[in-house]
């Protein structure tokens, strides 16, 4: 006696792997719209008396329904945000100044930009990509 045929239960595999890959599709299509960041600054530099010290990042976004003429670049010290502005001449690439407390040698920061993405039959929507954490060394020299 056979308590199922084969095919129907093959079928419902087929159906079940189906629906779980139309699931994973969104995630996948998400990582391949990631943002990437490059840190232009040196690693160190040397200490200078208005303890300002120049970042500069390039940031790229495959993400092609960004609204380019809406980012909003900062740079994150401390918990407070600074702006950044658009490098003369080069796309995509920003520069500020990270204010390090007098006597420090370290300080750590990151890279938050806020954007507008198109979306279908909806107006625009914000959103931010945020770079890994970096250390700048301030020496004595």
């Amino acid at each position: 006696m056979q308590l199922y045929k084969r095919a129907a239960f093959c079928d419902a595999v087929g159906m079940k792997l189906k629906k779980s890959l139309l699931l994973l599709l969104p995630v996948l299509l998400m990582t391949g719209c990631a943002a990437t960041f490059t840190r232009l600054t040196p690693l160190e530099q040397p200490r200078n008396p208005n303890n300002l010290y120049p970042v500069e990042v390039q940031f790229n976004s495959p993400q092609q329904s960004l609204r380019r003429d809406s980012i909003k670049p900062f740079v994150q010290v401390n918990g407070d945000l600074y702006p950044l502005r658009p490098v003369e001449m080069v796309q995509n690439r920003w520069e500020g100044f990270v204010p390090v407390p007098a006597g420090a040698n370290t300080v750590s920061f990151r890279f938050k930009f806020d954007y507008l993405y198109n979306n279908i039959s909806t107006p625009p929507k914000p959103d931010s990509a945020w770079s890994p954490l970096y250390q700048l060394r301030i020496t004595d020299r």
